[in-house]
């Protein structure tokens, strides 16, 4: 089987289809996809006989944070090289925006790593990824503590 990998953003229909067929289907905000989407500072397609068959974007700062993200590949095309050609393709497209310390990084599910590994991303003993799943709400205000430290006035 032949596969081109296009430098293009996926339509929203394309993104769905894939994400979706890899379980993703609740992972986002359908409403919020589009404008996620065009924020994208990079993304490609695997594309099979005419038909979107995997997806692979990179978010972030475009100067000194990169980010790879939603790299999905359709179930019935997993094991076939597709999910590294669009690593491959996203870390070419890097390489020519980012900076000697530039920050690469991803969030890897499943066997995932196992790829990645092999693009040189591993875990870092100095670092532990966190994060947040909404709904987001605006934060309260914290009292400033009295004990003092950082950000009192002296006197």
């Amino acid at each position: 089987m032949s596969y081109d990998v296009i430098d293009r953003l996926p339509t929203l229909d394309e993104f769905t289809a894939v994400t979706g067929a890899v379980g993703w289907q609740h992972a986002y905000d359908v409403d919020a996809l589009p404008v996620s989407l065009a924020r994208s500072l990079h993304a490609v397609v695997a594309v099979h006989e005419g038909e979107v068959v995997g997806v692979g974007r990179v978010i972030g700062d475009g100067a000194i944070y990169f980010y790879l993200h939603d790299i999905a590949v359709l179930p019935e095309h997993q094991g076939r090289g597709v999910g590294r050609a669009i690593v491959t393709a996203l870390e070419r497209w890097i390489a020519t925006q980012a900076g000697p310390r530039s920050f690469v990084g991803l969030f890897a599910a499943g066997d995932s790593m196992r790829l990645y590994a092999t693009f040189g991303y591993r875990r870092h003993e100095d670092m532990t990824g966190v994060f947040r799943v909404g709904p987001y709400q605006e934060p309260k205000a914290k009292a400033p503590s009295r004990r003092g430290g950082a950000g009192r006035s002296p006197g």
